[in-house]
């Protein structure tokens, strides 16, 4: 297997970190953080690569905030000038992953994302006739750092990335303490639940080393299953077969590959349904014929929407929001639904 050395002066290059401070401003230029490193940003830029060449960068706190939607979760962001790190790091590794990863994984890779992912569950609806659902349970408070460190140095073997990448990991170690319950494997003693886990949801690299950590159940699915019908979207997946028993022969086997990466898997809904009954993934219904969006989705919406008109909003806020809301929901078949919301929204919001 090849692995890869010293690339760590690419990382710290200041091309690098300058397109990483391009990628990690864009679309936010006008919050504090931004704009007060904008305005000497080749300065900062300069002091970023010194602290990163000397070895004495260290991250900043996370500010965490919970969001509700679709169930409430604890963000957390990191300072300004640790996601310009955030982006050096993963400009220079995901291309060693990104030729690794199954072409079925679609979260947080260029080309994939939400819509293909559908557009391959309605593919597989329509040629297979059951599917198996899984989903683990408090993912990204659960991914244990030691495994995900074996994972890494499978393929990276320059050591000073390997630090950098421990200064991250470390960074967020307790940060989702409270969003974890505390799950025992075996041969597990006391000292096993003071292990290192857990990655800070909002990170780019969060997101990044989430499918490195995932990528040997991708890989378990589709070359030891042999499982030709996978999808996985973070940690959501689904596998379809013809053959019921085999469906559920996979299930058991993939909730021992998740025990050993010390996961587990919300058993009472992973079950074998008929593609026939719609798929409920990412938002919708997916039947092989149509698909549909979830009713829980749609009231959120219209809550969200009412709530919103009773206050003070501008029309140009509730426009973007409502063309969010339409440019989502048209993968689905959905005319109807966004002419009632445009009724709710439009008469009121001329008033």
């Amino acid at each position: 297997m090849k692995t890869y050395k010293h690339f760590y002066p690419q990382l710290c290059s200041f091309e690098n970190l300058l397109i990483a401070y391009y990628k990690a401003r864009k679309g936010k230029r006008g919050k504090g953080q931004v704009a007060g490193f904008e305005r000497n940003f080749e300065e900062q830029l300069f002091t970023l690569q010194d602290e990163l060449r000397n070895k004495t960068y260290k991250p900043g706190e996370y500010a965490s905030f919970y969001v509700h939607e679709p169930k409430k979760r604890l963000i957390s962001a990191a300072p300004f000038r640790d996601r310009v790190v955030h982006h050096a790091l993963c400009n220079v590794i995901t291309p060693i992953w990104e030729p690794r990863f199954i072409d079925t994984s679609y979260a947080n890779r260029v080309g994939k994302g939400t819509h293909r992912a559908l557009a391959k569950t309605t593919e597989y609806a329509r040629k297979y006739r059951w599917f198996l659902q899984c989903d683990v349970k408090q993912f990204f408070p659960s991914i244990d750092h030691e495994i995900l460190r074996i994972e890494l140095a499978r393929l990276i073997a320059d050591k000073d990335v390997l630090w950098l990448c421990d200064q991250i990991l470390e960074s967020g170690v307790g940060v989702l303490s409270e969003q974890y319950d505390m799950v025992y494997f075996p041969g597990d003693d006391i000292f096993s639940a003071s292990r290192p886990r857990g990655l800070p949801i909002g990170n780019l690299t969060s997101q990044f080393l989430a499918n490195v950590y995932l990528n040997s159940l991708d890989q378990f699915v589709k070359r030891e299953l042999k499982c030709g019908a996978y999808i996985r979207y973070v940690d959501d997946f689904l596998l379809f077969a013809d053959d019921l028993e085999k469906l559920y022969a996979w299930r058991a086997a993939i909730f021992q590959k998740a025990a050993s990466l010390r996961l587990t898997l919300h058993e009472e809904s992973a079950l074998v349904y008929p593609t026939q009954s719609g798929i409920p993934f990412l938002g919708f219904r997916t039947f092989p014929g149509h698909r549909r969006v979830k009713s829980r989705k749609v009231i959120a919406f219209r809550h969200r929407l009412k709530e919103t008109m009773s206050g003070s909003f501008t029309y140009a806020g509730l426009a973007s929001s409502v063309r969010g809301w339409t440019n989502h929901v048209r993968y689905g078949d959905t005319h109807g639904l966004v002419r009632s919301m445009l009724r709710l929204s439009v008469p009121q919001a001329a008033q």
